[in-house]
């Protein structure tokens, strides 16, 4: 997995390039949100571990852009802020997991082997508060589950907000991972939601596939 890193803090960059290059490629490190843009384009990595509070351009804008830009790239959030309104906006520009600077190394290199897998990385405890905003943003929204969904999208929606990969999906349900993914932008097209994440977040809230407490 091609890493990038983008943060301002260089004793904390350092740092972090010492725990992960033994497991991941680091292919480059940006110092503010436009620079993380521009390098992005260049590199174009897997991984983009973006800090929110930074100069120029904040992390926020600058997953935003990279997002709409670099689709195959998954931008994670990696910060210090853990309020709720800092989650949501993260999560609303397109990023594809929240991980906290406070969490032990292990926990940072398990949030990214977990997005290698096709799982959601958010540092523990986020959950709840994920819950929580589409309590208040969706359930006037939400009309009968049975009536949105088909079966068949139905039981994979169900599997995957339980943590299972495509390919897991695919096979418990005997059709291909292919098949799994069309059925998943049905669901996102159907639901008027735009990433995965937010997708899992309304399966748990409507009682489909909510995993157990860490």
């Amino acid at each position: 997995m091609r890493i990038m890193i983008a943060d301002d803090h260089p004793l904390f960059v350092e740092a972090l390039i010492n725990l992960l290059s033994d497991d991941f490629e680091i292919v480059s490190v940006a110092v503010n949100g436009q620079d993380a843009i521009e390098k992005a384009r260049i590199c174009r990595p897997d991984v983009l571990l973006m800090d929110l509070s930074m100069p120029l351009l904040d992390g926020i804008a600058a997953t935003k852009q990279i997002t709409m830009e670099l689709q195959e790239t998954k931008v994670i959030i990696l910060t210090s802020f853990e309020d709720q309104d800092t989650l949501f906006r993260a999560i609303r520009a397109g990023a594809a997991g929240y991980l906290l600077k406070n969490l032990d190394g292990a926990d940072i290199i398990r949030g990214l082997l977990e997005l290698r897998e096709g799982k959601v990385p958010f540092a523990p405890g986020l959950e709840m508060h994920i819950l929580q905003e589409f309590r208040s943003v969706h359930r006037e929204n939400v009309a009968d589950v049975e009536e949105l969904l088909n079966e068949r999208q139905l039981e994979v929606l169900e599997m995957v907000a339980q943590g299972l990969v495509y390919y897991e999906v695919g096979k418990k349900l005997f059709i291909s991972e292919r098949t799994v993914k069309y059925h998943m932008e049905k669901i996102k097209e159907k639901l008027g939601l735009h990433s995965q994440e937010q997708i899992i977040a309304w399966a748990w809230e409507n009682g489909i596939g909510r995993p157990n407490e860490r």
